[in-house]
């Protein structure tokens, strides 16, 4: 290409010359300042004066050279880094908990090269190996240095995660590892609009206090936007697999939560196992509760105040109160009120439990009545969402699956769900396990 130009800057500088000669036998000033004008424009822009190589000739015109040695040099320096292998990812070195997920891996062979990796996950939920095709993306970490890395702070709002690791040197990275499939259990709902009452502005997981929320002129406007029920869209990706505990909209037909029942349910019915979720309140709301309730809840219920429903109630309204409330009985809670309530509900049906002849033979009558009761009974604990400190905790005989249900009075709050039990609650809960008669006394 440099030859090429050289070429054409010479066939250039010839049509100068004779432009040059023919105007030095003009007669014209005029005619010899324009032509010296052109000749000065086209040497200025001739491409010549722009070759970055300098080419050496011999005196004779005869022989063209151009000299590569310092590119010669350059590439004679280069250093060439073989492709790095796909790492291995280690399944029974990764754990997910406290809504982290710790992944490990490892290189089939040693590669002192290696300068960091590069790590990418995505919310999935279907198990097995990942899909090709998959509404969520790839979210990529770089940089990483250590064959480890930690996720943390994750909200588990789909039931797997997909992984994949690859290795990097300072030249090239190379291929991914096989990706794995690991499940991220968490207790996820939303709130379900069409429970709510109508002074309660639900949209996603908040809930504002609306006091024009009871116009009439305002309930038509809500449903012909369709704001009646959970703002959250049909199609979100956490959506895309149907919970069979998730309930359709409404309550089996009856009406919405009305009069002084400022209440709204979740929309996942919890039959077993344990569950945990938290909540954010407004400090100056002048009422507020949570925790959980039976489907069969009448609209005119109040939390607290029947025996199908359990919560911790703060009341701001004339004088300041934090109690447990269960079946219209109260009990004043001395703790500090925190800014974020966790919630932490163990499902067991009440229903009697036949234990093994063998466990009735090992156990004296009133050891093994002791048992049977442990067994029958669920609960239903309350935290410091922060310190992890517990408020209460409720020992419940559950005869139906329970909904979490929440209530506010001039004042608004924020449900946290995709939460996973924390570690530190499960231990407290097991060295708090044997509960105090006056909690006992509210189940």
């Amino acid at each position: 290409n440099q030859l090429s130009a050289c070429t054409k800057a010479l066939e250039s500088s010839e049509e100068l010359l004779e432009t040059a000669n023919q105007t030095l036998q003009g007669v014209e000033n005029h005619d010899f300042n324009q032509a010296a004008k052109q000749i000065k424009d086209s040497i200025t822009m001739a491409p010549a004066f722009r070759l970055s190589l300098k080419a050496k000739v011999s005196d004779n015109m005869s022989h063209l050279m151009v000299d590569f040695a310092q590119e010669r040099r350059i590439l004679q320096s280069l250093k060439f880094l073989p492709v790095p292998s796909a790492p291995e990812i280690d399944t029974a070195e990764s754990l997910v908990a406290d809504n982290c997920v710790t992944l490990a891996w490892r290189m089939p062979e040693e590669d002192s090269k290696i300068d960091h990796y590069v790590l990418e996950y995505r919310r999935t939920n279907f198990e097995g190996p990942p899909r090709v095709k998959e509404d969520q993306p790839w979210m990529v970490i770089e940089g990483i240095k250590q064959t480890e890395y930690t996720l943390s702070g994750l909200k588990f709002d789909m039931k797997y995660m997909n992984f994949r690791v690859k290795a990097c040197n300072k030249a090239v990275a190379g291929e991914f590892s096989e990706p794995v499939t690991l499940e991220t259990r968490a207790f996820m709902f939303r709130l379900d609009g069409s429970t709510s009452h109508q002074n309660l502005k639900v949209e996603d997981l908040s809930v504002e206090w609306d006091a024009m929320g009871g116009k009439v002129q305002d309930i038509k406007a809500r449903e012909k936007e369709g704001k009646g029920r959970t703002a959250s869209p049909v199609n979100s990706p956490a959506r895309c697999v149907q919970s069979p505990k998730r309930l359709p909209s409404g309550r089996g037909g009856r009406d919405r939560f009305t009069a002084e029942s400022y209440t709204v349910l979740g929309d996942v019915l919890i039959d077993g196992g344990d569950h945990y979720w938290e909540v954010r309140y407004d400090r100056d709301s002048k009422a507020f509760a949570v925790g959980v309730a039976y489907r069969t809840l009448g609209k005119f219920d109040q939390l607290g105040k029947t025996p199908s429903s359990w919560c911790l109630h703060l009341n701001n309204w004339l004088q300041v109160s934090f109690t447990a409330k269960h079946n219209n009985k109260a009990k004043i809670l001395d703790v500090p009120v925190p800014d974020v309530i966790g919630i932490y509900c163990h499902f067991h049906e009440g229903r009697r439990v036949d234990l093994p002849l063998s466990c009735r033979q090992r156990h004296l009558e009133e050891k093994e009545n002791d048992v049977v009761s442990l067994l029958m009974q669920g609960f239903l604990s309350f935290y410091n969402a922060k310190t992890k400190q517990l408020l209460h905790t409720f020992r419940a005989k559950f005869t139906q699956p329970v909904l979490p249900a929440f209530m506010v009075w001039c004042g608004s709050f924020h449900v946290y769900p995709g939460l996973q039990v924390p570690s530190a609650v499960k231990c407290l809960q097991k060295r708090n396990s044997a509960t105090s008669s006056s909690n006992a006394s509210l189940s």
